[in-house]
């Protein structure tokens, strides 16, 4: 359980009180030079910072005068939602792939941590600006793409409206000229881009990305029961299932990386969770991979 979140106070102040609440949370302590060190504030504005985090939350925090360090109570609820486990975890895991510098976390000491290696797709800095830019402006742009389905590259122009990633690669989203359809293009295989024009296309005319399915997620009822247990736990699953949205746009995607592509029966132990409603959203799955 949490604090209601303080409204209407300057971002700056907010900011800070959201770094108060984070350390306090996760290192179990917060001080003066911590703020004056990450803020480039002054002694006395950082003690000022410290009381008015106290006056919103005075049962989190102890003045220890041994240390001179005020630490978080056993009583310790967040004040801000910036303070959850997956911001935690999110910010270990991008400063350890180098997306954020350190010294912008708001973590000070981290536990070390790793990750399972995965090969970086390459992509280039212009093509992504170029999507950006062409996104924002409503515009059609000319591209060289090497699909899959070809051996040489083309020439086609696209008309982007959204950027995807499905875990392994970025994509955008985008409507081809060349082919008539809404499709996905993967950007490391845009080799060259060219002109611009504007476009008439309208991104509200993209079924598959507007369309979302709910997949329903059970234990693999092939497991024992204390395995099952076990699954229920691992995904969150309320009552034995999990419900997960998902984009029809996205749907092969996320079945694959679920390990759910395939209608063929896999040991159990390999395949530990169960699309609960493939008949169902079958035809969504057709439609996405042959779309």
């Amino acid at each position: 359980m949490t604090h209601t979140e303080p409204k209407g106070m300057s971002w700056g102040l907010e900011r800070r009180l959201q770094f108060i609440d984070f350390r306090l949370r996760w290192e179990g302590r917060i001080n003066r030079t911590d703020l004056t060190e990450y803020f480039g504030l002054s002694t006395p504005q950082a003690s000022l910072d410290i009381a008015k985090y106290s006056e919103l939350a005075p049962k989190n925090l102890l003045y220890d005068r041994r240390s001179k360090t005020y630490i978080s109570t056993q009583d310790f609820r967040p004040l801000y939602t910036r303070s959850s486990a997956k911001r935690f975890l999110a910010e270990l895991l991008t400063t350890k792939m180098g997306v954020m510098e350190a010294s912008s976390s708001f973590i000070g000491t981290a536990p070390e941590m790793d990750l399972a290696p995965s090969p970086w797709r390459t992509i280039d800095e212009q093509t992504v600006e170029a999507m950006a830019k062409a996104i924002r402006g409503k515009q059609a742009i000319e591209v060289r793409y090497q699909s899959m389905s070809s051996s040489e590259p083309s020439e086609r122009w696209l008309s982007p409206h959204a950027l995807g990633y499905d875990g392994f690669r970025w994509h955008v989203r985008a409507y081809c000229h060349k082919r008539q359809r809404f499709g996905d293009f993967v950007l490391a295989r845009i080799l060259h881009i060219g002109d611009a024009r504007p476009s008439d296309i309208k991104s509200c005319t993209d079924e598959q990305w507007h369309t979302v399915v709910t997949l329903k997620l059970v234990p693999n009822p092939l497991l024992p029961e204390a395995n099952r247990k076990v699954i229920e736990l691992d995904y969150g699953m309320e009552n034995g299932q999990v419900d997960l949205d998902c984009r029809q746009a996205f749907l092969f995607y996320t079945l694959r990386r679920l390990g759910l592509h395939s209608q063929d029966p896999l040991d159990p132990q390999a395949q530990q969770i169960v699309l609960k409603n493939r008949f169902e959203i079958q035809p969504y799955i057709d439609a996405a991979i042959t779309g």
